[in-house]
């Protein structure tokens, strides 16, 4: 069964009022879909949330290099003075996008994206 991100994208803006963004980048660094909280404001332009997920999949291409020895990334959080940023990887070509506001319960968001992720993969 395929995974609805759309769906997921939905319900993690739901989990937590703090969540600004939450969607999926493809390894062009597309945004194959995603969702802002209607209660608040974007930081960014168009062209500067494309750097963003450029930055984001840079990274992630960075420690694949060190997988072998570390382990495979399970997520990434960068925090910013205005908004914490976090990257969770679905596969091999995309990641799971969300942006919160600082000190938001990020360990809360990304396990209820894996959980997610893992209960549509067996299904």
């Amino acid at each position: 069964m395929a995974i609805n991100y759309e769906k997921l994208s939905k319900e993690v803006l739901a989990l937590d009022s703090q969540v600004r963004f939450a969607g999926v980048a493809n390894s062009k660094g597309e945004l194959v879909t995603g969702d802002h909280n209607e209660n608040v404001e974007g930081m960014l332009s168009e062209d500067e949330v494309k750097m963003s997920i450029h930055y984001a999949l840079q990274k992630r291409e960075l420690y694949t290099n060190l997988a072998y020895k570390i382990g495979k990334e399970t997520s990434s959080i960068t925090e910013y003075e205005k908004v914490t940023m976090i990257s969770i990887p679905i596969n091999s070509s995309e990641l799971f996008m969300v942006s919160t506001e600082p000190r938001a319960d990020y360990l809360k968001i990304i396990d209820h994206v894996r959980s997610a992720l893992d209960s549509q993969k067996e299904a």
